[in-house]
């Protein structure tokens, strides 16, 4: 579906940056740097049960991007039948892993029934970014609900140390847990639990790490995504475990620009502080619950290592990659 007239801007001559980076409704990104270009991965945003399958773009410059349609869908994934959301994507040994929810699994304490396990955090593995991706374990990864968090938006992160962890979870709490070397499964902590929760205060969902300066960054979302509430917070600590105490908002509703900007991601450039911030927000007028578009703005930190509010625009970013 195309974005309306009036929420991009046309240009006569040579492509411009410009926010949204690209046409469609598209929610939840992962920006990401593969093969000297960058990458994001986000949901379809439409209704559930036509979320059965995920588009990536590729660009050099954050300016002109190339649409990859339908890398993964359900025809590949067999137990998955709609909902597929929020695609995370890590390179292990000459292969790329696509982590994504899918189903929208409810639990007995919210249906009063039963808990629903068909469905949760699944992997799809490629030999290139842009696929054809195919089902990694054949069932779900995780499709339980530890510590009452919803098996959703899923972040995988590799620590200094080499190890990868994966962040999830829906319904106000946030889980960790650590991946094994193959990741077929999740390998248990020492008092045999297989996540951990790390939930900081107002979490709501979509969770994201990086380090910077040796600092552990957890950024989320709060709010609510069906409208103009949702925004992203974060914390800081010293390792993935945390403590994570909740420092400020950083990414909110601009009554000039667009609302309910959140679940996002964070790229930084190879060998540089500059980083920037890929995230969906909701144009103005909006009128739908599923109009979302991907923007990209600068990421800025102050000197104590806190980070700036992050100022929506219009205008965009360009960063070529050498």
């Amino acid at each position: 579906m195309a974005i309306p007239s009036g929420q991009t801007r046309s240009r006569a001559k040579a492509k411009l940056p410009q926010n949204p980076i690209f046409e469609g409704w598209y929610a939840d990104p992962e920006g990401v740097i593969l093969d000297n270009k960058y990458w994001v991965f986000p949901t379809f945003s439409a209704k559930y049960k036509a979320q059965v399958f995920l588009d990536a773009f590729s660009s050099k410059d954050l300016v002109n991007w190339k649409k990859h349609p339908r890398i993964v869908d359900t025809s590949a994934i067999k137990w998955a039948n709609m909902a597929m959301w929020a695609p995370s994507i890590v390179q292990k040994d000459q292969q790329y892993f696509l982590f994504f929810s899918a189903n929208d699994i409810q639990s007995a304490e919210r249906n009063k029934v039963k808990d629903d396990t068909m469905g949760g955090i699944g992997i799809a593995v490629a030999n290139r970014p842009q696929g054809p991706y195919r089902d990694y374990l054949g069932k779900p990864l995780i499709n339980h609900f530890y510590n009452k968090a919803q098996p959703i938006d899923q972040f995988v992160f590799q620590d200094t140390d080499q190890q990868y962890y994966i962040l999830y979870g829906g319904w106000g709490h946030c889980n960790v847990g650590k991946l094994n070397a193959d990741f077929t499964a999740l390998t248990p902590f020492p008092n045999g639990d297989l996540v951990k929760e790390i939930t900081p205060e107002e979490y709501v969902e979509g969770p994201t790490m990086f380090i910077r300066n040796g600092k552990y960054y957890l950024m989320w979302s709060e709010g609510g995504w069906t409208n103009g509430t949702y925004k992203v917070a974060y914390a800081v600590a010293d390792g993935v475990m945390g403590p994570f105490e909740k420092i400020g908002t950083i990414l909110k509703a601009d009554e000039n620009i667009a609302t309910g900007a959140g679940h996002h991601s964070v790229i930084n450039v190879p060998n540089t502080d500059e980083w920037y911030m890929v995230y969906h927000r909701r144009p103005i007028p909006n009128f739908d619950r599923d109009h979302r578009v991907v923007c990209i703005d600068r990421l800025y930190f102050n000197a104590d290592g806190t980070i700036k509010e992050v100022k929506m625009t219009f205008d965009g970013v360009k960063r070529k990659l050498k």
